[in-house]
Order: C-alpha cells, then structure tokens, then sequence
C-alpha cells in the first residue's frame, strides 16, 4: 500500500461513517487515493440498480475502484445476510490485490454486522406463519416483533422495519425462526469462512444546525436534478423488472423513494409539501443514525470521531482528511 501510515499497525482497513448529508463518500475517497486503496460501500439503497440520485451514490465522485454499489436489482429484497456475504468476498479481493479496503457509508445494521462479525443465517420463508399474519393490523405486527426481539434481548433498531407490511412480517418471520432455531455454540465457531477485519473507525458528523442545512440544501439539489423523474421511471421500468416497481416496493425502499411514490401518487399533493416532509424525515433518520452508532460505541466498538469547531472550514473533505491521518499517526507514536 503506497504511504500506508498502516503498514506496521495493527489494522487492515479504514472504515468511515457517519449521519447523511456529511460528505462521507468524498473522504473515503480522498483516504483511498492516499493510501491506494478501494472504496467498499456500506449503504443499503446502493446496491441497487437504477437507484442513483436518491440513494446519492454520486459515482462522478470515485477516483479509486468501487465495490458493493448496483449489485443488485429491485426484483431482490437485498439483506444484511446478502450484504455480509457479498462484503467478505469484496474484502478479500481488495486485501489479495494489496490495496488497501476503505469502508464508507451510513446504514449502521450493514457496519455493525462486518464490524462485530454477526453470525447470520439465511431464513427460509415460513408460508404458514405469513397466513396468519396477513389477517393483523400494522399495530398488532409491530407489537408482535416488539415481543419477540424483547424475548431475545435485543430492541428494535432498525425502524424501517416497522414502516412496511413486508419487511414487518419479513422480520418477524426471522425472529420467530431465530427463537425456534437458535444457534449452538459449535455453529457459530464452524461459521462461515471469513475475513479477518482489522479496523480503524473514523466518523465524522456536524453540528446539529449545519447537518440540518446540508440535508435541506443536499435535497433541493436533488429535487432540481431529477430525483423525482427517477422514481417515476422506476415505475414504469426498473432493472430487473419488467413491468417496473411497484409503489409498494418503491415505498419500502424508504425516505426519498416513499416519500416521492406517494407525491407521484397524489397523496402529497404539492412539491413544497414533498420537499418540507422529507426534508424533516431525512433529519430525522440522520439522528437514528446516529445514536446507532452510539450504540456500537457501547457494545465496544471504538470509533475515532473527527472533532468539529463548527466552522465551514471543518465541513471540507480537505480539513477532515487532514485531522484523519492525524489520528492515523497516533499509531506510530
């Protein structure tokens, strides 16, 4: 690896995340390009084709190679299980080249199971139980989940769940077979074959006031270049499909794709509407964002914030690049 400050670290690849709107793809970049390294995306929405502007995937801006961005297509259901897997194999690639693996994004279920290492399993579909389910209401499913994480010790995190029918009883379909089936120690250990990841976690966020009016800025930009124009050409032919996505399907993409679907389908009724709502949806997600990530740092997950004086100086890729290898350096001294 060209200047690798790594080279006699204890780590084998950076990882950079943060809320949305703070500029994580541009400093990825930049820590690529010094380090010789390749870009491996952390974001749930890019793995799909034909998802561009919503999803910001801002391809223009990759100097380095890429991995784990329009993979897929909208006819899958694409999961963590899928992600983990797709990403060990994309990790290994870049190790063998001797480049360096620079991890960037936001969807924190997507980090946390590479970081922490889930142990994930595929679960079949459980025809029976979606029979049963069909006949609940939304409320009665969302309890149903709550119950059956509360059982398992954990909480319910990832709130897109909770917001479609499908990836509600999807979850619910997971958690039922995880309780019927745990599994055993020996399992675990004769796991899947993967990497060891050895990271060095950078984050890097603003201050609320700033977050907010990149997010309003970020997302009046997109608006004006067509964002709305790509959702509804999803719906008439998206990759993959071929009679186009569903406004169902394009709703449990969430944030921009539902919020779009339902103004392209007359429930919001005016543009102004659209981009007030989603504006305060998406400022909204980047604070479950990040108290994901403070949820990580308590399980034991060590992750390097960049500090911030809340000036314009500190939001440029050029003075958060610097403060990175800066922190990079305390590995030598």
């Amino acid at each position: 690896m060209n200047k690798s400050i790594l080279s006699d670290s204890d780590i084998n690849c950076l990882v950079i995340l943060g809320p949305t709107a703070v500029g994580k793809t541009g400093l990825a970049v930049r820590l690529a390009e010094h380090f010789t390294g390749e870009i491996l995306s952390a974001d749930s929405r890019q793995v799909y084709r034909g998802l561009d502007i919503g999803s910001g995937k801002d391809l223009n801006e990759y100097t380095v190679p890429y991995h784990l961005i329009d993979i897929t297509d909208l006819s899958v259901e694409y999961s963590v299980f899928e992600y983990q897997r797709d990403f060990y194999n994309a990790f290994r690639e870049v190790l063998q080249k001797g480049t360096l693996p620079v991890i960037a994004g936001g969807t924190g279920l997507y980090l946390d199971a590479v970081i922490r290492s889930y142990d994930m399993k595929r679960v079949p579909e459980n025809t029976a139980l979606r029979e049963k389910l069909s006949a609940l209401t939304m409320e009665e499913l969302i309890l149903i989940l709550s119950d059956l994480k509360k059982q398992a010790g954990v909480q319910v995190h990832n709130t897109t769940d909770t917001e479609s029918r499908t990836r509600l009883i999807r979850a619910i379909e997971i958690e039922t077979y995880n309780a019927a089936a745990p599994l055993e120690k020996s399992e675990k250990k004769a796991g899947p074959l993967r990497p060891e990841i050895k990271p060095f976690i950078i984050g890097t966020t603003f201050p609320r006031d700033m977050l907010r009016d990149a997010i309003r800025k970020r997302l009046k930009i997109r608006l004006d270049t067509g964002m709305i124009e790509e959702v509804e050409k999803l719906h008439r032919c998206a990759p993959g499909l071929s009679k186009g996505a569903s406004w169902e399907r394009l709703e449990r993409l969430g944030l921009e794709y539902r919020f779009i679907a339902e103004y392209l389908q007359g429930r919001i009724k005016a543009r102004e509407e659209l981009e007030t709502r989603l504006g305060i949806a998406i400022g909204q997600f980047a604070k479950r964002q990040e108290t994901w990530f403070r949820g990580m740092q308590k399980k034991g997950v060590d992750i390097h914030w960049l500090d911030h004086n809340g000036s314009r100086e500190d939001c440029s890729v050029e003075r958060r690049f610097e403060k990175t290898l800066a922190l990079l350096n305390t590995l030598r001294a």
